[in-house]
């Protein structure tokens, strides 16, 4: 047996999401910025953030491992990144941040 095989085998079963309150608000405002900037293009960020949590929550081990147990992955179309943790069966997203933004800021988070 390979090994995405012996990882396919034990990938964890994900039944909830959870946002931290930081990362909504930071959510929040990319919406609002990118709404103020051209009407539709927050919708695109939501969808494009949506796209980003439902593969996270099919494989949630996927992604790459960037400091301890947090693991990051990159949204399309948008200078953004999620960080999030897995903890059993549920993904705990820390962090909705521009890529351009302190590392320092989600670090503290996890």
């Amino acid at each position: 047996m390979g090994n995405s095989e012996k990882e396919h085998l034990t990938k964890p079963i994900i039944d909830e999401i959870i946002v931290l309150r930081e990362a909504q608000l930071e959510v929040q405002e990319a919406f609002n910025y990118y709404e103020e900037k051209n009407q539709g293009l927050g919708f695109e960020f939501m969808r494009s953030l949506d796209a980003a949590l439902q593969s996270v929550k099919r494989n949630p081990t996927t992604y790459q491992q960037i400091y301890k147990e947090t693991r990051r992955v990159l949204l399309r179309k948008f200078p953004y990144a999620l960080f999030y943790l897995v903890e059993e069966t549920k993904v705990i997203v820390i962090a909705v941040l521009h890529q351009k933004r302190s590392e320092i800021d989600w670090i503290r988070r996890s």
